[in-house]
């Protein structure tokens, strides 16, 4: 037997003030698509903006559904429009937000298992690493610098075979 072990790095900032210039604007963006997140069940909004490697920005927001299947992560939204709007275009970074209704937005969350696993296949099929701006409406934001780190021994097009 053998062990091995799995670590990364990434970058944690105070606030939003401590980013820079650009990645404040790309986390702003995606709180301010909090806004349009449809959460009638949930009350939990998350909004995501990606900015492209074209330069161009899009917006993401969780949408709910009564048949709670159905429903559909911002992060999956967003990587959805992306690939409609501007094909064969890669995505540099994606900031996350959200927002409860009833408690605080002052801490980072990470996406879904199946968000991670969209993100992942997205990278891959791009060949070009998803930078991640991941906080709140306040409080510290976490930046990773590419999405694949947040699904170790995740499950590619190389597994099937």
């Amino acid at each position: 037997m053998s062990q091995e072990k799995f670590s990364f790095d990434f970058d944690v900032y105070a606030s939003i003030d401590d980013l820079t210039a650009a990645d404040a604007a790309l986390l702003r963006d995606a709180q301010a698509a909090t806004a349009i997140a449809y959460v009638p069940y949930s009350h939990f909004h998350v909004g995501a903006m990606a900015m492209l490697a074209n330069g161009q920005k899009v917006a993401g927001s969780n949408q709910e559904n009564a048949s709670y299947p159905v429903g559909i992560c911002a992060e999956r939204v967003l990587l959805s429009a992306v690939s409609s709007l501007y094909p064969g275009v890669p995505i540099e970074t994606i900031a996350i937000s959200y927002q409860a209704e009833s408690g605080k937005s002052d801490r980072p969350i990470s996406p879904c298992g199946i968000c991670r696993q969209t993100l992942v296949e997205y990278e891959s099929r791009f060949q070009q690493p998803i930078r991640l701006i991941l906080g709140g409406k306040e409080g510290k934001v976490w930046v990773f610098p590419k999405s694949s780190l947040l699904l170790p021994f995740g499950f590619t097009g190389e597994d099937l075979g």
